[in-house]
């Protein structure tokens, strides 16, 4: 008897997290919450919250980064709210880089389909694991570790990556550290970088 009530018990607890209905389509006029956004009306919902043409166009990469990200994440694409997964598109021109950046809230797969794209990740153990990456290659990023992409294709390189998180988050090293109102002594004390060395990086 005892054995039985664990197994309903673990059962219980092992299916608390299951989808109660088969979609969340993002109302997009409401506000997001940590746990996305409010759910659509089901008589509002169209098979156009499940359908994104986005990606089908190359971003522009006409920027000091020379490259583009397109996101399909819950805020472009509503009918990914909830279930744990989005996608964006990256066009890196020649010399192109997507800079040190983190996801908090997802882990990453990358897929090239044209050009060759340098990728890497740093891990809490200060490990750099880096590798040129062919059409057809994908590389993972674990869920929270400084990563990035840069090209050396003589054309514009493509990639597709993947997500599992609905928004996965973004925080680009260069902006936390150097785009912010923190006084320079204090980023000078936390960085151990020079106070003339902060102030060209601010700006």
């Amino acid at each position: 008897m005892s054995k039985l009530i664990i197994f309903l018990l673990a059962t219980l607890i092992l299916s608390s997290n299951a989808a109660v209905q088969d979609f969340c389509v993002a109302d997009l006029k409401a506000p997001e919450s940590p746990c996305g956004y409010s759910c659509k009306s089901v008589t509002n919902v169209t098979v156009d919250d499940f359908v994104f043409s986005g990606l089908s166009a190359a971003g522009n990469t006409a920027s000091i980064i020379k490259a583009a990200v397109t996101p399909a994440f819950a805020a472009q694409f509503p009918g990914l709210n909830g279930l744990g997964l989005s996608a964006a598109r990256l066009d890196l021109a020649p010399g192109g880089v997507i800079p040190f950046h983190t996801h908090p809230g997802a882990s990453e797969v990358l897929l090239v389909t044209q050009g060759s794209i340098t990728a890497g990740f740093v891990s809490s153990a200060n490990s750099v694991l880096k590798k040129t990456l062919k059409k057809g290659d994908i590389m993972i990023f674990p869920q929270g570790l400084l990563h990035f992409q840069m090209s050396h294709a003589g054309y514009t390189s493509v990639g597709f990556v993947f997500f599992s998180s609905s928004n996965p988050g973004l925080q680009i090293t260069d902006f936390a550290l150097f785009a912010n109102d923190l006084p320079t002594k204090l980023v000078g004390a936390t960085t151990f970088l020079d106070e003339a060395t902060i102030k060209k990086l601010k700006g």
